[in-house]
């Protein structure tokens, strides 16, 4: 084709119209692609919300959609707790004729393992508020579910029964430390029907940790045992601790004295020595009793912690009692002594209310 008459403007027009063309084919072509890769990537990721560039509705749209972690991790914890400190069978019954209220511990059900085998040692501990009046059952060994079956009686008039509670306290024994509370049920006696015997199930909850406080009277260690070819009980007081406060100083002179009862009569005492001023004394000091095969099942020892005075009477401060028809550690603690004869078996106890006349 010639081209030499063409005018020039013409073949300018013709180069740009088919730059515009050109640019114009690669901007649909750039247009149509873009499209895919959105759709494709919206298609992708159905359900995503990139919280952390949604800031919008005051609040950011994360703290709408994505709870507090904390507050989350606080809540699973209590629900565990709920779930996991067990559930118990109690029965409560009053007698008019005897003004006695009988408080019974039946069983506990799915209790929380404390030990490093998996299982507890649990027992409980009754008690009648706001009267400090208290019982406790026998230990189990290696149990998540025990079952006891035990009844306590407290005595107490009917019309002051609604101004009353009772606290049933789970406890894990261990032999050479402090006891590990597990939980407790609380019971307001003012809804119970007593016209009827009441029977029930609850869940264990928290434990009230400032119950005991005010009435802890102490821990004694001592190791009991038993020779039955020699007829020899040994009883070694190895040391006390957190006593009550005796003294205008804010302290104490502890000394242990040991009675030996056989049939219920009172057969030998003996004393330690006394620890001037203090609340955690060292002891140490072993005491020996004959005590025949035939008379064991029968015997029993009450340990109790005295106050040294010397003017007038020394003042008890608190007490333990073993034998084969004590309860919870003091039963635990004689049974064991039994079963391993002429072997030491030291335990921890929790000083009680002193029952023993001086």
């Amino acid at each position: 084709m010639d081209t030499k008459g063409t005018a020039p403007w013409i073949i300018v027009t013709g180069v740009c119209g088919s730059v515009v063309l050109l640019l114009f084919l690669m901007w649909c072509l750039c247009r149509c692609c873009t499209g895919k890769k959105k759709a494709s990537s919206k298609k992708g990721a159905k359900g995503y919300i990139d919280i952390s560039q949604v800031q919008q509705l005051g609040l950011s749209y994360k703290e709408k959609v994505q709870p507090d972690l904390n507050e989350l991790k606080e809540n699973m914890e209590e629900n565990e707790d709920a779930q996991h400190r067990g559930r118990l069978h109690y029965s409560l019954d009053y007698d008019f004729n005897r003004n006695e209220l009988s408080v019974g511990v039946m069983e506990l059900v799915g209790l929380p393992p404390m030990d490093v085998s998996g299982t507890t040692d649990p027992y409980v501990k009754v008690y009648l508020n706001p009267d400090k009046k208290k019982f406790e059952t026998k230990v189990h060994r290696k149990t998540l579910n025990p079952v006891f079956n035990e009844t306590f009686q407290f005595k107490i008039a009917y019309s002051e029964l609604s101004s009353r509670s009772i606290t049933f306290v789970v406890i894990d024994f261990d032999r050479f430390s402090k006891h590990d509370v597990i939980g407790q049920v609380k019971v307001g006696l003012a809804s119970i029907d007593f016209g009827t015997a009441t029977d029930r199930w609850e869940d264990v909850g928290m434990a009230d940790f400032e119950m005991d406080k005010s009435t802890r009277l102490g821990d004694i260690c001592f190791s009991l045992r038993y020779v039955p070819t020699a007829a020899k009980l040994v009883i070694v007081i190895l040391e006390a601790k957190n006593l009550k406060k005796m003294d205008i100083s804010g302290l104490s002179d502890p000394y242990v004295k040991v009675t030996l009862y056989i049939g219920g009569k009172k057969v030998k005492k003996k004393k330690s020595t006394v620890k001037k001023r203090t609340l955690n004394p060292y002891f140490n000091e072993s005491f020996t009793f004959e005590v025949t095969f035939d008379q064991i099942q029968k015997a029993s020892l009450v340990i109790t912690v005295m106050d040294y005075d010397k003017i007038g009477f020394s003042d008890p401060m608190g007490q333990v009692v073993v034998s084969s028809k004590a309860s919870g550690t003091g039963l635990r603690h004689w049974s064991d002594m039994l079963a391993n004869p002429r072997r030491p078996i030291a335990q921890w106890h929790e000083l009680q209310e002193v029952t023993e006349k001086k």
